[in-house]
């Protein structure tokens, strides 16, 4: 497919440059990264959303979410051909010019630590994509891997309000099955899925039950399938085909224009077979091309993540 336009909605480039000194986003001497600027532009990537997840190693504190939110600065968008994404606007312009694309998001909202002024001042720096947890508990709400499964705390609910205030889309990939629902009663605005599988395919806490991906598609959110093999399958090692298990049973819930991909790329020690940076897109591309028509794969591989941030990312 000629002239791919891919999105991908989440990847972990920001925490491993935060703990490895020595790894390069761009340049001759890019290297100990999955996501590179080389390999987006060879795989097609020309919109990337980049995360600030602070490792369980670091202090959750705003100190270090503003770290990575400097990193992202001074190491993703000073490569050339980046565009940092904040407006609807900005994703028209990228679009026009042919830059690629970056989204800033908060993964877990641990270091915020309840610190509205840190929420404020990320949205300067340019966040616009929030999920309230990681995989455990924090003062927001119950992660995917919290035993007790508890739902959004007061001041989530709080966060909640606050992010829909400043025009920051809501993301509950790592929520518990009760948060997922109180933000689904909470939310005055779309939200969606940045790294989730279907768990009817892969009985895992981190993927989404049938009721979870309807109510996405009825909100008019998108799900980001993601590259993690473990939510992929227990067979591993995980193959293309397995990817397309969980596109196919997204389309067959009626989820065809609400489907998107987030590899987690950076995020994870082990990979899809051939598909193990964001270089290997088209072999994706191309296994979907030979079960769908080409515009419903345009849609999967970008247009779907674009059409959602166009109607939920401020205007201007």
């Amino acid at each position: 497919m000629t002239n791919s336009r891919i999105a991908d909605l989440h990847c972990d480039v920001l925490s491993k440059l935060l703990t490895d000194p020595t790894a390069k986003f761009a340049g001759a001497d890019a290297g100990g990264l999955d996501v590179t600027r080389e390999r987006l532009a060879s795989g097609g990537v020309d919109l990337q959303v980049f995360a600030i997840y602070v490792p369980n190693e670091r202090p959750k504190t705003p100190e270090t979410a503003l770290h990575e939110a400097e990193l992202f600065g001074s190491a993703v968008l000073t490569a050339p051909g980046m565009k940092l994404i904040r407006t609807a606007a900005d994703l028209e312009e990228a679009s026009r010019t042919g830059a690629t694309g970056a989204l800033l998001s908060l993964e877990g909202a641990d270091s915020l630590r309840g610190e509205w002024w840190a929420l404020r001042l990320l949205h300067r720096l340019g966040v616009r994509l929030l999920g309230l947890t990681w995989n455990p508990a924090n003062w927001a709400c119950d992660g995917a891997m919290e035993p007790r499964g508890g739902g959004l705390t007061r001041p989530g609910r709080q966060l909640v309000q606050e992010c829909e205030a400043l025009g920051i889309v809501l993301d509950v990939s790592h929520l518990s099955e009760r948060g997922f629902w109180d933000l689904a009663e909470a939310a005055k605005r779309p939200f969606f899925a940045s790294h989730s599988n279907a768990r009817s395919l892969r009985n895992h806490p981190r993927n989404l039950t049938d009721d979870q991906i309807r109510a996405l598609i009825a909100v008019d959110g998108i799900v980001g399938i993601t590259f993690v093999p473990w939510f992929l399958t227990e067979n591993e090692p995980a193959k293309i085909d397995d990817v397309l298990r969980h596109v196919e049973h997204m389309c067959a819930l009626g989820g065809e224009k609400h489907l998107a991909f987030g590899s987690d790329f950076d995020g994870i020690d082990r990979y899809v077979s051939g598909l193990e940076h964001p270089g290997k897109y088209p072999a994706l591309a191309e296994a979907l091309l030979a079960r769908y028509p080409e515009e419903t794969v345009r849609g999967f591989l970008g247009g779907n993540a674009r059409r959602f941030l166009s109607a939920n990312l401020p205007q201007q």
